[in-house]
Formats: structure tokens, C-alpha cells, sequence
């Protein structure tokens, strides 16, 4: 009799395995639940240098560019976005693309606050780094303290780190030291070199043409300087300046200059 329950019961077990595993088979399949991986906002695009050989290769087009336009030789620029900057990794570098510590000054745009000479100063705030390069070279270009500096031979590096101190750019009186120091170490001085002029293999026809002198007017335009107008016509900006009787570097727009050139 024991037996006969035994055999029922194993029975009744089985079967309801049976209909456990029956019932698992009709059930509906879940859908499984799909992860769409979103790209991240990429809010700067300039990459994080570490060294200043590292900023030097990625700024030196920059600083040669506005070496072409305002006279500014892009060894200073260079020394002094490194100094500055700390190769791009100082504060005002990563936050606000403020790569030579330029301060507010009847700046109109964003700005940033930041402890210097003094606690929370405020500096200036660029949406990217060439827009700190291009606001660098009009902040000198455009202040009569600095003109004196663009009268200076382009190779004359030690001479532009000095008067950057003494006409006040910094307070610090290591400054001109420190950047002649980057520039002969990193021989930013190579990035001053003019390119050669390509020597004209008719003399005569050369002659002819430099003893024909033509007067032209030149209206400024914005973004106009002196320099950047002096090699438009093939001139100097000290001849400019002597033929207008200009007793500074700053432009106005709409203003005539009169050029001569041959």
C-alpha cells in the first residue's frame, strides 16, 4: 500500500514539471531593452598641451599669421602665450581661452575672474584661442605705450620683451628675462625670419620701374594697421608715417593715406 502512495505521488510531481515547463514555453517573450549611446557635447576643440614644445606646434601658424599682419614678431608672441598660459594648461587657458592674461580694460565681451596682482580680477573671455592671439595683436597695435615697439627690427626679440616691461604689459621684473629665456631655449627666433625675395633677373627692367614713383590714397579699413597696410604696397611703415605726418599708430576707419610706391 506504502508503494501504491509512493508511486502517486512521484506521479503528481512529474506531471506538474511537466505543465511548469509547458507554461514557460507560451509565455511572451520581453523585449529586450535597446541603449542608444549618445555622443558627447565637445564644448572646446582645442586639445590640452602639456609641454611648451607641444603649444609651440600647435600655435606657431597662429603666431606667424599675426606676425604677417601687425608686425608683432611671433617669437614674442609664442614666449609669451607659453609664459602666460602655462602652455595652455593655466586656468584662464582651459576656462576662458585667455592665453596672454589680458585683462577687462573697457572690455565689452565675457569675462572671467581671477586672482593676480590682485584678488578676483577680471580678465577677458574668448569663445576659442584665436580669437585671444587676434585680440593680443590689437591690443598692442592700438596703444600708444606700445608704438615705440613697432619701430623695432623684427629679429630684435630682447628688445620687444624689454619694452613690453617697461611700457607696463607686465609688473613683474623678470618678465623680459623669462621670455628671452623660452625663446632661445625653444629658438622661437626662427619663426621671426623673413622669407627671402626671389632676386629679379631682368636689372634693367627692375631700374626702370623703381624710378617711376606712383601716389596712391588708401582708405582704412577695419583691421587696418600700419604694418599690415606698409606690405600691401610694398613699403615701410616709417614711410607711411613720415608721408602723412602720422604721430601715432592708431587708425580710424575711413581715414586717407597717401602711399607711394614703384
Amino acid at each position: 500500500m506504502n508503494r501504491i502512495i509512493v508511486f502517486i505521488f512521484v506521479g503528481v510531481l512529474i506531471s506538474s514539471c511537466g505543465a511548469r515547463r509547458n507554461s514557460k514555453r507560451h509565455e511572451t517573450p520581453t523585449k529586450p531593452v535597446v541603449v542608444v549611446a549618445t555622443k558627447p557635447v565637445v564644448k572646446n576643440t582645442i586639445p590640452i598641451t602639456n609641454t611648451p614644445l607641444e603649444y609651440i606646434s600647435y600655435f606657431k601658424s597662429v603666431a606667424i599669421n599675426e606676425m604677417h599682419l601687425y608686425g608683432i614678431p611671433a617669437s614674442i608672441t609664442l614666449a609669451q602665450g607659453i609664459l602666460e598660459s602655462g602652455s595652455g594648461k593655466g586656468r584662464l587657458a582651459r576656462q576662458a581661452n585667455n592665453h596672454f592674461g589680458i585683462k577687462c580694460h573697457n572690455w565689452a565681451g565675457d569675462k572671467i575672474y581671477h586672482d593676480d596682482d590682485e584678488a578676483q580680477e577680471c580678465f577677458r573671455k574668448y569663445n576659442d584661442p584665436n580669437m585671444s592671439y587676434r585680440d593680443h595683436s590689437e591690443f598692442l597695435a592700438n596703444r600708444k605705450r606700445y608704438a615705440g615697439l613697432f619701430k623695432l627690427k623684427m629679429n630684435d626679440y630682447k628688445g620687444w620683451a624689454k619694452g613690453l616691461r617697461k611700457a607696463g604689459y607686465a609688473t613683474d621684473p623678470k618678465y623680459p628675462k623669462k621670455l628671452i629665456n623660452l625663446i632661445e631655449r625653444y629658438e622661437l627666433y626662427k619663426f621671426d625670419e623673413k622669407p627671402k625675395k626671389k632676386r629679379s633677373k631682368n636689372k634693367s627692367s627692375k631700374k626702370k620701374r623703381s624710378s617711376k614713383a606712383i601716389i596712391q590714397n588708401h582708405v582704412v579699413q577695419k583691421g587696418d594697421t600700419l604694418y599690415s597696410i606698409s606690405k600691401l604696397y610694398n613699403t615701410t611703415v616709417d614711410e607711411i608715417t613720415k608721408q602723412n605726418n602720422l604721430k601715432s599708430i592708431e587708425l580710424s576707419i575711413g581715414q586717407e593715406l597717401r602711399i607711394t610706391t614703384n
